[in-house]
């Protein structure tokens, strides 16, 4: 049997207090997803034949499928939308 040296207790650091308040209900979370660049993924469900019109579209227009998608939403935030009833 050998004799060891007990193991110093660790002080709690700047980290732990940090992920202590970060953990408390009313903290800001953190966005879901993935972030790639500058761009954060999310995760998005589309009707089989609207995304026939879509990749039909970007096919038309050379671009890829998320950067019509991308380029739908630009326009609708910036410019607006209207609904006819």
């Amino acid at each position: 049997m050998t004799i060891t040296k007990p193991k110093p207790k660790t002080i709690q650091t700047e980290t732990s207090a940090d992920a202590f308040i970060s953990g408390a209900p009313d903290a800001e979370k953190a966005p879901k997803g993935v972030r790639k660049g500058n761009k954060q993924q999310i995760s998005l469900t589309i009707s089989p034949p609207l995304l026939a019109k879509v990749d039909e579209l970007a096919a038309k227009l050379g671009q890829s499928r998320a950067a019509v998608i991308n380029m739908a939403i630009y326009r609708m935030v910036e410019h607006g939308v209207t609904i006819e009833p």
